[in-house]
């Protein structure tokens, strides 16, 4: 399997405290079945002001760790970066860590707050996707807003935004409106990517299999693994 979100790369964001923590936590993502592990740290200026030039320089040191402890697992970067205007700069300035291309267009993590869709997002969303800069949207069935009404998640369905449902929601971790969102966009196969979001070892630990057996059991194993694999692979480019 491939997990293309998580919060593993140390001292970044909210994610692994430090690189002890950080190998833990890759040693269990191959326990669980991971062979290749995106990192995507946050990006959202004020409160993460991380870039891509500083997220490589932090990569460098976990790839030798990772290496030195004999974790078999590859690496690659990302970043999960919050909707605001800023991601326009970036696009323009080639300075987006991307997640990878789908279908000829540079794919992006997006994300957005958990208690709102902010007024406006449709047409950042247009002007990005005219920019060549297709968005993943990370985690909807755990925002607050689109739980009180799936339908708002339409018009970026339509535009063509890509969809990331998080492994622990299928499973029922992260409350009854997420899974029930998170089966419904399973069911009517708007699903794009399952991935962990991991961020530590207790809570939001590396479970991606957690959801892959999960959505399994509802639309089939060969279904849940162009969730976890094939899809992963095509935005990658992994033959």
């Amino acid at each position: 399997m491939i997990d293309m979100h998580s919060h593993i790369l140390p001292g970044v964001d909210d994610g692994a405290r430090d690189y002890e923590q950080a190998l833990q936590m890759l040693a269990m993502a191959v326990e669980d079945g991971v062979s290749t592990q995106v990192l995507t740290p946050h990006i959202q200026p004020g409160v993460y002001n991380n870039s891509l030039s500083s997220l490589n320089d932090q990569l460098i040191p976990l790839k030798q760790a990772v290496q030195e402890q004999g974790i078999d697992i590859e690496l690659r970067l990302a970043a999960e970066l919050r909707i605001g205007q800023e991601i326009m700069a970036m696009v323009q300035s080639d300075a987006v860590p991307w997640l990878g291309t789908w279908e000829g267009r540079r794919v992006f993590l997006m994300e957005f707050p958990h208690n709102q869709i902010p007024a406006g997002s449709i047409h950042l969303i247009q002007w990005l996707l005219k920019h060549d800069a297709l968005p993943m949207i990370a985690h909807p069935e755990r925002n607050q807003e689109l739980q009180r009404d799936i339908r708002k998640l339409e018009p970026f369905l339509d535009a063509g935004c890509l969809v990331q449902v998080t492994a622990k929601s299928l499973a029922g971790g992260f409350g009854a409106e997420a899974h029930q969102i998170a089966v419904e966009l399973l069911r009517a196969e708007k699903i794009t990517l399952l991935a962990t979001d991991c961020h530590n070892l207790a809570y939001r630990p590396p479970d991606l299999s957690t959801g892959y057996k999960a959505a399994a059991e509802i639309i089939g194993e060969q279904a849940a693994r162009v969730l976890v694999d094939d899809n992963p692979r095509s935005l990658l480019g992994i033959g």
